[in-house]
């Protein structure tokens, strides 16, 4: 038997499965993604560029893409990358291809505004005999498909299976490192990309980087708090998928959730910012779902829930500022 994964099938033609379909073939895997639309996969498989998702990266001509999720059933693993809001709809289409045991590995991150489930849950409902893996980690997509170094989580509570994982995808500038702190590394997904709204809100209003840091620091409090609640290993939210993801996408405007705060903070509303764009900003769906399920935890997260407020329209962005600096003084470690 093999020691690796050589077939790969990516769920997802997005900017990040792209990527990560790129990786995987520098790695000497086979791949193919599916792609929802037709012009994506042709743009694929004949020009060797997904030109609507990620534009000017030229992709390894062993990447082939499909428009039928029955070319994936023979896959010895798979990626699944669409957007978290879409993921069940994305599970229930390959469900009738997916084989007992096949490892499903999760590279969303988000919480399902419906059931206020993680992905990992999501997917064992609908495929309960697919083995669960996640992947994450600071690694923008602009910067994977090139081939830059980059250093992610891959969580699986299988060892055999995680570890077969890792030697699968990893390449001479991806590292993965093992954890089978599955819902772990979920939660430092879910909650760094409602955090980079703040922190992108915070610098687009002038607040400075003393309050951008602040953002940051509190934030991963109310991460580790969640994280902890739900029985996940701390150890796990200080690594690459819990501080390592935060400090990335709460910095840099190559973050789409950052970008987005940042014209929040300059006054622009969601629906003018989303205007000929044809991106996700999972933060803004994470939000609420994060802000109901930490409510119903007991888990005070007041800066998520600050920003569920104003992406609701409950309160100005000027009152959400006001409020958050007038909390009663607290120990930094027991807040």
């Amino acid at each position: 038997m093999s020691d690796i994964y050589q077939k790969f099938g990516v769920i997802g033609a997005g900017a990040w499965g792209t990527a990560l379909a790129q990786a995987m073939a520098n790695a000497g895997r086979d791949v193919t993604i599916w792609a929802f639309e037709t012009d994506v996969a042709e743009s694929i498989n004949t020009a060797h560029e997904n030109k609507t998702y990620l534009s000017g990266a030229i992709l390894n001509p062993a990447v082939k893409a499909t428009h039928e999720l029955s070319d994936l059933a023979d896959s010895d693993a798979i990626l699944v990358v669409t957007p978290a809001q879409h993921m069940r709809a994305s599970l229930e289409n390959f469900a009738p291809h997916a084989r007992d045991g096949l490892p499903m590995v999760l590279c969303s991150k988000g919480i399902e505004i419906s059931s206020r489930k993680f992905m990992s849950e999501v997917l064992e409902e609908v495929i309960p005999q697919a083995t669960t893996a996640v992947l994450s980690g600071p690694s923008f997509a602009a910067e994977v498909v090139k081939g830059l170094p980059a250093a992610v989580t891959l969580a699986c509570a299988d060892w055999d299976i995680g570890a077969k994982l890792i030697r699968s995808v990893a390449g001479p500038t991806f590292r993965p490192y093992y954890t089978g702190d599955v819902l772990g590394a979920e939660i430092g997904g879910a909650v760094k990309n409602v955090l980079a709204i703040v922190c992108g809100l915070v610098l687009g209003k002038g607040l400075g980087r003393s309050a951008h840091a602040a953002i940051i620091a509190r934030g991963f409090a109310e991460m580790t708090r969640l994280g902890t609640s739900l029985g996940c290993k701390p150890e796990t939210l200080t690594g690459l998928c819990g501080l390592g993801d935060l400090v990335l996408t709460c910095s840099s405007e190559q973050s789409r959730n950052m970008s987005f705060g940042m014209a929040l903070g300059q006054g622009q509303s969601y629906d003018d910012y989303m205007k000929d764009k044809n991106v996700v900003v999972e933060g803004a769906a994470t939000a609420p779902a994060l802000k109901a399920l930490s409510q119903a935890k007991g888990v005070e997260m007041p800066i998520c829930h600050a920003m569920a407020n104003i992406l609701d329209g409950s309160e100005s962005v000027d009152d959400v500022i006001r409020r958050l600096l007038a909390r009663d003084y607290k120990s930094e470690i027991m807040s």
